[in-house]
């Protein structure tokens, strides 16, 4: 390649070669968290954030650098998972503002671009934290300015982004305190290196052949993220119909053609020994056994559309709906009693996109919607769906299920939206949350020596930690339930009801003069969500 211009070929090979880099250190990436809890997910949303621009990139057919980017840019918007995904789609929404209409791009372009990138970045953040991804971008921007200015080179201008990048990450302990003590660098920072890795490894050894069969995972797939019809009538396939094929030598294409005269909606994507399966079939039975042909199934589903059609149908419009996310079966059964019409399955380990917060936003009967995050990971993604959506869109900034509960109680139905909007805000704001989990590795953070697999609390930020998961509830409450009047407990996915009440009966020895209540939860990783009001 000219080693003083790229053009849309180019640019789509480099992003994949960053996106598989991305892809063999994300789970590395995850762990990078500065409380030891299972949640950590960092480089996976990341990842997904940049498989959903790259999916959106092959589907241009124009040959220019600024459409390619620009399809880019509108694939990791609504792609956006997490924090860290959304900050990443701004850095690649400014990068496609700065190269839209050009064929090609030089060193000065791209030093532009990736400057315009940081710049949208650090905008979409309210209060921009130093020693984070923000500090990285900016870091790598104010390298490519000075590595174009004394060289038109790329692949030198590729060197030193990331030499750069790099030791910024490096350095992040430095800026924040909390990095430090827990002896990790800054997760977002660090994935952000990595896709720069990756594209220099392409800038240096460019092959275009094979650029585009790494091997991605993918992404599961959400049975409420199907198509909305506008009519019974206009559903002539009724079974969506999705799985992934795995085994060696999958031929693509005879699949394809096999497939074909199954239904409508097809797509059979990945390489040769990974593939997924979607379609829309009145014979999901005959499309999963000539599958079965070429390698063994995984994560199969078939959903019945006719029948979430007719759920669709049957809600009655209403001036106001609201939409939640959950994190296991009985907080979704509750949130459901509480009055959210579309319940998004996501949480600690897998946050939603924003295409699908738009979509759950979409499916409500209503033109005025609630949205409660229920984490605070999520309130990024969420405020950047409010903006893609035509709907009138109230973020309540939740962030988490107990403070979900509390401002789902406070809506008054004779109240405007306006008025429930403040009243969800100011109830949210006065509950008080505990978690308590396993430590998922060994840690330092605030003196307290953490070690993998002990049981842990979180106390409103507060870390602590139990010799047995009755002591971990213990402390955590001896911190919280004095402050309220009414402490509820949410038990887990991996927590039998008699220890739970167990642990509630002991609680109410503990302290008589408070009332308390016991749900099933559900919700996996986490034994107990614990609230004070």
């Amino acid at each position: 390649m000219p080693a003083n211009s790229i053009g849309s070929s180019q640019l789509q090979e480099i992003l994949v070669g960053g996106a598989t880099r991305l892809a063999r250190l994300r789970k590395d990436i995850d762990r990078l968290n500065v409380f030891p809890v299972p949640d950590g997910d960092t480089g996976t949303n990341m990842y997904l954030t940049l498989m959903a621009a790259l999916q959106e990139m092959d589907k241009v057919s124009e040959d220019s650098i600024g459409a390619v980017s620009e399809a880019v840019a509108r694939g990791a918007l609504t792609g956006a998972r997490g924090n860290s995904g959304v900050i990443l789609s701004q850095i690649l929404q400014g990068f496609a503002y700065a190269l839209a209409g050009k064929d090609r791009a030089t060193a000065a372009d791209i030093a532009l671009a990736l400057e315009t990138g940081s710049q949208h970045a650090y905008r979409a953040v309210s209060e921009p934290v130093e020693g984070t991804i923000l500090t990285v971008a900016r870091s790598a921007a104010e390298a490519a300015r000075f590595a174009a200015e004394r060289s038109g080179d790329l692949p030198r201008l590729g060197l030193y982004v990331y030499r750069r990048a790099l030791d910024t990450v490096i350095l992040t302990p430095e800026m924040l305190p909390v990095l430090k003590e827990a002896g990790v660098v800054d997760a977002g920072g660090k994935g952000f290196a990595a896709i720069l890795e990756g594209i220099l490894q392409i800038f240096k050894r460019y092959k275009s052949e094979d650029s585009h069969k790494a091997p991605f995972d993918f992404e599961p797939s959400d049975p409420d993220a199907e198509l909305r019809y506008a009519s019974a009538a206009d559903i002539k396939f009724t079974y969506c119909t999705e799985f992934i094929i795995q085994g060696q030598g999958i031929p693509l294409e005879e699949i394809k053609q096999i497939l074909k005269g199954y239904g409508d909606c097809m797509m059979v994507v990945g390489n040769s020994s990974t593939a997924k399966v979607h379609i829309h079939s009145n014979n999901p039975g005959r499309v999963i056994e000539s599958c079965l042909l070429y390698g063994s199934l995984h994560q199969i589903q078939v959903n019945n559309m006719l029948d979430q059609h007719q759920e669709l149908q049957r809600q009655q419009s209403k001036p106001m709906g609201i939409v939640a996310v959950s994190l296991g079966e009985g907080i979704e059964k509750i949130l459901e009693s509480l009055g959210v019409d579309v319940v998004i399955n996501g949480g600690q380990t897998m946050n939603p996109s924003a295409e699908e917060i738009v979509k759950a936003i979409e499916r409500v009967t209503a033109e005025n919607v609630f949205v409660l995050p229920n984490n605070k990971n999520i309130i990024l993604a969420v405020q950047q769906a409010q903006q893609l959506t035509s709907k009138n869109v109230a973020v309540i900034p939740t962030c988490s299920i107990p403070q979900g509960f509390a401002a789902l109680l406070a809506v008054n139905a004779d109240a405007d939206f306006t008025v429930n909007t403040q009243q969800m805000q100011e109830a949210s704001a006065n509950v008080l949350t505990g978690e308590v989990t396993r430590a998922a590795k060994d840690a330092v953070f605030n003196g307290l020596t953490i070690t993998e697999g002990e049981f842990i609390g979180i106390a409103e930020g507060t870390l602590m930690k139990g010799s047995n998961l009755m002591e971990a509830v213990l402390n955590v409450c001896r911190d919280l339930v004095p402050r309220g009047e009414l402490t509820t407990l949410y038990y887990g996915l991996d927590v039998p009801g008699k220890e739970a009440e167990a642990i509630l009966e002991r609680l109410v020895q503990t302290y008589p003069e408070v009332e308390f209540e016991l749900y099933y939860g559900g919700q996996p990783l986490y034994h107990f969500l614990i609230s004070v009001e």
